[in-house]
């Protein structure tokens, strides 16, 4: 359904049916298709090309800008900033690329920002049912899974990699290119410049201080499995030996899908991996690929 905002109608084939519920304040420009019952509320500013899916719902002053697909039952709190251009000096901002892509039932609170891609092949992409708190943001190209929650102030820097099930405490911060894996926690106000592995927690800056035992068991993994993340917490941190130089002790358990990954994750990491063991680091103290 493309929007006629000036005549208040959409059209279909040519014929008028009954439009989303559009404030008279919104703004609406160029191609912006919306499902029949979208919502948008007051002072909000879509500039296509946009889609939006059913049951989606702006708020109030939420500005979008496409190139934008927004999947279906998503809210999106006042302020929030869809679609803007990236913050990198080297891209046009007049140029489009990939734009965004969001899948379905995320929450967008108050002053989110997320921002296009610097790409024209891959869109900044957000999965399903993630909740972004106040003021938190993810820039251009990252790519986020599904059911993240990120608390107030949390930053994902340009081409992060975040996976499924992550929590991320309030005001912390990740820098660009880093990997995070599934069901890992960052602690409040933690910086994080190396990759994270799966399920483990961010105690400190580029610190895995411990592994998420409660996320663990919320995600229901088998007794196994939690064995599983436990030895290989052990042989990457407590064997004496750097994370990479661990990958042979990992392959003695390779059939165990939960070690395989943590295989797969190490061997693929370009910026690092976080000590588990003495002080926290600020740079990229991890051995990088290849050493």
């Amino acid at each position: 359904m493309i929007l006629d905002a000036a005549c208040g109608t959409s059209s279909r084939n040519g014929t008028l049916a009954l439009m989303s519920a559009v404030h008279p304040t919104a703004i609406l420009e160029g191609d912006v298709e919306l499902a029949d019952d979208v919502v948008i509320g007051p002072h909000c500013a879509i500039r296509g090309p946009v889609t939006i899916g059913a049951g989606t719902r702006l708020l109030g002053s939420v500005w979008i800008q496409g190139p934008t697909i927004i999947g279906s039952g998503n809210t999106l709190y006042p302020f929030a900033t869809l679609g803007l251009p990236p913050q990198d000096l080297k891209w046009d901002p007049a140029v489009a690329g990939a734009g965004l892509v969001i899948g379905n039932a995320n929450v967008f609170r108050e002053s989110v920002s997320i921002h296009r891609a610097t790409s024209h092949e891959r869109p900044t992409t957000i999965g399903d049912g993630n909740y972004f708190m106040a003021c938190s943001h993810a820039g251009h190209d990252c790519r986020v899974g599904s059911n993240n929650i990120f608390g107030n102030g949390t930053l994902l820097g340009g081409h992060v990699q975040v996976a499924d099930r992550v929590v991320a405490g309030g005001g912390s911060a990740v820098h660009q290119f880093v990997r995070i894996g599934r069901g890992c926690m960052l602690s409040g106000l933690a910086g994080l410049s190396l990759d994270l592995p799966p399920y483990f927690t961010l105690t400190a800056a580029n610190l895995a201080g411990s592994i998420n035992l409660v996320g663990l068991r919320r995600s229901g993994a088998s007794g196994e499995t939690i064995d599983d993340v436990r030895w290989s917490y052990r042989t990457l941190y407590r064997s004496g030996v750097s994370p990479r130089q661990a990958l042979p002790l990992l392959r003695e358990r390779e059939s165990h899908p939960m070690v395989a990954e943590y295989i797969e994750f190490v061997a693929s990491t370009r910026r690092g991996v976080c000590p588990g063991r003495g002080k926290s680091t600020r740079g990229t103290a991890a051995p990088r690929a290849g050493a």
